[in-house]
């Protein structure tokens, strides 16, 4: 039933009622100004009334009429005392009011022919503050949290609460993004893949001619450092399409249901700014496989996020222009149905670069600096093998640190060598001074790597070697550099990366006649290719081609390739720990071999490290041809 039309004041127009003709309907919020004005009504009669009845006098005077028996009643309040006068005033008020005084002090003064009045402090400015300024630090309070939670700046409060839904990915405008694919280099199958999807966005029209559709989420994979953001903005900047980029860490907050709702906040802006590309990046933090660790179920704030998403990717239209990119190093923690088809049914891995490719990468950072002559991206290409992008634009802005504080004009080939060095051994530790003794010790060992290394056949060229100390614990290290990339390893090449490993204790016991720590890191390593040769690749004659021991989960394994470890017997371990003992037993007799037929050669090289401490691989050539002329160990 309609609402009871509110009392108006006395000549004003009669308030139209709701949804009558007379004006707009009654709204209940037009009540709060009738009741202020109804409330300072009241306020200011009583204060006329107070001042027409009622006469304030000092307290003497009170005493004095109250002597002569003029009043007829009292009322005592705790600061003032109303009286009533047997017979009006002239004025013709008959009540009379006034300030308490103190008992004691008003006898006191009544000894004084003085006159004398009570006054009441006032305290309202301090009563306020006690009551605004909790309520205002406290509003304060209020709205900084809000703020913080809202993540919006000016946001705060209640609005700022209300925003905590609200998706946080960055809107990038299609003038935003300056990056294109002549921007990224290396990847060139990763660029071909997702050229198809740029032609998408731009014609639509022109794909859908045959009936065929376009994935609707494409997943880039790949080991850190290699370009995957980098693809996803050149893609965008190649498209000319507005870009939403976003973490997965992002849609996941304290408060449950808020990742869910900032996933459908974010699809809800990606279709009214397409044709648009949505990012996310680190996946992995989002999608994780559901039902694994103790505290997995249903009401997982992670997993309303995910099923979110995967509800908006079920739902999805390709055709409404929108593409979604998705980047993970972690691909096998992904859960299954987010790679089901229909969903990121297009994985596009994004690897590191083989030999050309780090040189066209290296091409795409030389453009940022001053390179001298004799620099070739070839060259340091092959300096740097294992390297993704990111580790070589890493090494171009050290070649160019360390070329600036010689005070170079350019930046020359040595500096990138010194870069190297400096990021895969550490940076030198010149003030670690040696004794004489160890600083042998060290050559003898450095120079039975080397050694050993340029006599077998397969092994990878020896690029310099140094006794300068380097890192946390490396007092010396042999750099050898690959000349290919390598993908496989044959029997005899593990055989002689075993004897290189272990040249350098064989040459401690040939030369010094006893063994040092220095070769504990030799040793693990060694052990480690021996095992893996045993127990995994199936290399011993002894335990035969059986896998005993799985790779450990790594890139690009799925959760369910993986079983659990087969048992052995006690015979069965026992007998390939004697295999793995034979393997690095016979690669340190080589090694001895090796070193004992060329001892004059050792030693005259660990002299000519002790004096330079750092031989290059120039100066190495003489040595190499020699160590090569002699015959290898079998």
């Amino acid at each position: 039933m309609p609402l009871p039309t509110p009392p108006s004041s006395p000549g004003s127009a009669p308030r139209p009622a709701p949804n009558s003709p007379l004006g707009t309907p009654w709204k209940p919020g037009q009540l709060w100004p009738l009741l202020l004005a109804l409330v300072a009504l009241f306020w200011l009669r009583d204060l006329w009334v107070t001042s027409t009845q009622v006469q304030p006098i000092p307290y003497s005077e009170f005493v004095q009429q109250l002597k002569s028996g003029k009043v007829e009643s009292i009322a005592i309040g705790s600061q003032f005392i109303e009286g009533k006068l047997k017979s009006p005033q002239p004025d013709g008020r008959n009540r009379i009011v006034t300030t308490r005084v103190a008992p004691d002090l008003a006898r006191e003064l009544a000894s004084y022919d003085v006159r004398y009045e009570g006054v009441v402090e006032n305290t309202l400015l301090r009563d306020l503050l006690s009551w605004v300024l909790p309520a205002l630090l406290l509003l304060g309070v209020w709205s900084f949290i809000g703020r913080k939670m809202a993540g919006q700046g000016g946001m705060g409060g209640v609005s700022g609460l209300l925003s905590v839904g609200k998706s946080r990915a960055k809107l990038h405008s299609e003038t935003d993004i300056q990056v294109t694919f002549d921007d990224v280099a290396g990847v060139d199958e990763a660029k071909a893949e997702l050229r198809e999807s740029v032609d998408f966005l731009k014609s639509p029209q022109t794909y859908g001619r045959l009936g065929a559709r376009m994935p609707k989420g494409v997943l880039l994979v790949g080991p850190p450092g290699t370009g995957k953001t980098l693809l996803a903005r050149a893609m965008a900047g190649e498209a000319g399409v507005p870009f939403f980029s976003i973490t997965g860490s992002e849609f996941v907050e304290m408060f449950v249901g808020v990742g869910a709702a900032r996933v459908r906040d974010l699809f809800g802006q990606a279709r009214a700014s397409a044709p648009c590309i949505i990012f996310i990046d680190e996946l992995d933090a989002l999608g994780r496989a559901r039902g694994f660790g103790p505290m997995a179920g249903g009401h997982d704030e992670k997993e309303q996020t995910l099923n979110q998403l995967l509800a908006e990717m079920d739902g999805f239209d390709a055709s409404t222009g929108v593409v979604i990119l998705a980047a993970t190093n972690r691909p096998e923690v992904l859960d299954a149905a987010l790679l089901r088809a229909g969903r990121f049914d297009r994985q596009v891995l994004v690897d590191r670069p083989d030999r050309k490719g780090r040189a066209d990468v290296l091409r795409v950072h030389f453009k940022k600096v001053l390179l001298g002559a004799d620099v070739a991206a070839d060259a340091v290409a092959a300096l740097t093998p294992g390297f993704a992008g990111a580790d070589l634009a890493n090494l171009v802005n050290e070649a160019a640190l360390l070329a600036t504080r010689r005070n170079a004009e350019a930046v020359a080939m040595t500096d990138f060598t010194a870069a190297v060095e400096r990021i895969v051994a550490g940076l030198e530790k010149h003030q670690r001074v040696l004794g004489e003794a160890e600083r042998r010790t060290v050559a003898v060992h450095e120079m039975g790597h080397a050694l050993v290394a340029m006599c077998l056949p397969g092994t990878d060229a020896v690029h310099k070697i140094s006794i300068i100390p380097r890192g946390i614990g490396a007092l010396g290290y042999t750099m050898q550099r690959p000349s290919e990339d390598r993908y496989l390893a044959r029997r005899s090449e593990l055989r002689n990366r075993l004897a290189v490993l272990l040249g350098g204790r064989a040459a401690e016991m040939l030369v010094l006649g006893e063994v040092s720590t220095g070769a504990a890191d030799d040793l693990v390593k060694a052990s480690d290719i021996a095992h893996d040769m045993v127990t995994r690749w199936g290399m011993s004659d002894e335990v035969g081609p059986v896998v005993y021991d799985r790779a450990p989960q790594r890139f690009l394994e799925s959760p369910d390739s993986l079983k659990p470890e087969r048992g052995r017997s006690d015979d069965t371990a026992r007998r390939i720990d004697s295999a793995v003992r034979s393997l690095v037993d016979e690669a340190f007799g080589r090694a001895s071999a090796a070193l004992q037929a060329r001892r004059a050669l050792l030693e005259d090289g660990a002299k000519k490290l002790l004096a330079q401490e750092t031989l290059t691989e120039a100066e190495l050539l003489p040595l190499a041809e020699s160590a090569r002329l002699l015959a290898a160990p079998d």
